[in-house]
This record gives C-alpha cells, sequence and structure tokens, in this order.
C-alpha cells in the first residue's frame, strides 16, 4: 500500500468513527469556511468515503448557507450606509472653506480618507463584475477570493440582493459538483480506493 492509500484509508477510518448522519454536516460545516468552500468540502467528504451525491449536496448547501448569510449582514449594513448618508445629506450644509457645519455646530471637513489599497483578488472580481456582470463575476469569482467575499462585494456596489443569491448559487453548484467530480475520479481511477 502507497502511502497516499494509507493516508486515506486511515482518514476514512476517522470519518467512520463519527455518527452516519451527522457525516454530512460536518462536510457542510467544512464548506461554509471561506477558502474552503463547497470544492473543499467536497474533497473531504470524498476523502473521508461518503457517498458522492451526498457529499456534492452536503457541501453545495453549506457553501451557499454561508453566501446567503453574508448577502443578508452586507445588504443590512449597506441600506444603514445608504440611509444614514442621505439623512447626513439632509443636515449638513457645506460652508466656505470646506468645512461642514450642521444646526449642531462643527463636524469637520469633506476631505476623502484615502482607501487601502485593494487585493489583487478584488480588482479581479470587480473587472469581472464590470465586465460580465453578477452571472459571469459570480461564475468566475471563486478563481480569485471566495464566494462569501465575492457575494459581499456585489452587494456592497448595490446589486441586488436575490439576483446575487440566484448567480452565487449556481457558481457553487457547478464548481462543487465540478470538485466533487473530480475528487471521485481521482479517488477511484488515481488512487484506486
Amino acid at each position: 500500500m502507497n502511502p497516499t492509500e494509507e493516508l486515506v484509508r486511515n482518514f476514512q477510518e476517522l470519518v467512520a468513527q463519527v455518527p452516519e448522519f451527522v457525516q454530512p454536516f460536518v462536510v457542510m460545516l467544512a464548506s461554509m469556511i471561506p477558502f474552503v468552500e463547497g470544492e473543499g468540502g467536497a474533497l473531504v467528504g470524498m476523502i473521508g468515503g461518503l457517498n458522492p451525491i451526498l457529499v456534492g449536496v452536503a457541501a453545495a448547501a453549506g457553501n451557499f448557507l454561508s453566501v446567503l448569510l453574508v448577502v443578508v449582514v452586507s445588504s443590512r449594513a449597506r441600506g444603514a450606509v445608504v440611509d444614514r448618508r442621505a439623512a447626513r445629506r439632509q443636515t449638513v450644509s457645506v460652508a466656505a472653506g470646506g468645512s461642514a457645519a450642521t444646526e449642531g455646530g462643527y463636524v469637520g471637513t469633506l476631505e476623502e480618507v484615502p482607501a487601502k489599497p485593494e487585493s489583487k483578488g478584488r480588482q479581479r472580481v470587480k473587472s469581472w463584475l464590470l465586465r460580465f456582470g453578477v452571472p459571469g463575476a459570480s461564475i468566475l469569482g471563486p478563481l480569485a477570493i471566495p464566494t462569501q467575499f465575492t457575494s459581499a462585494i456585489f452587494v456592497a456596489g448595490g446589486a441586488s440582493r436575490g439576483w446575487v443569491l440566484l448567480w452565487q448559487a449556481v457558481a457553487i453548484a457547478l464548481w462543487t459538483t465540478a470538485a466533487t467530480v473530480s475528487a471521485w475520479a481521482a479517488l477511484t481511477f488515481i488512487v484506486g480506493i
């Protein structure tokens, strides 16, 4: 037995110690973690010896649930920021010299604070968003950064929650299916398990 087969068999023995009905939930929880996502969760489940269809569904569901949470929270945060800016525009009048004054007194200058430099992954996703829209950027997004981050970028940019969730679900299903099939094929034909 080669070292890879031994490692896989040992991992499968470890997974077998977990009750069978809990195993898909472990895959689901692993898939909720950014950078692991559905693809990594599918790999964990496949190496653990679980049914490929069960693994794919659990991994995709876990990844989507985390994206759903991020979209809801990001949407609410964006709404609060937009509402606060709208309220501030109504109460702030700009005085000479670039300072802002309100009825209550001085609030400061209107100078922009320089933004932190963006990561290459974030820049890539934003360029895909401009070029391909939410559908294309959702499908290509996992090549650059986790789906949780891409969905937050889309919602923060003003994309519809429903549209983001729909296309993130499509992307998660595609990528998780590809990862599950690839892991199954590798374990079956290459490792021989």
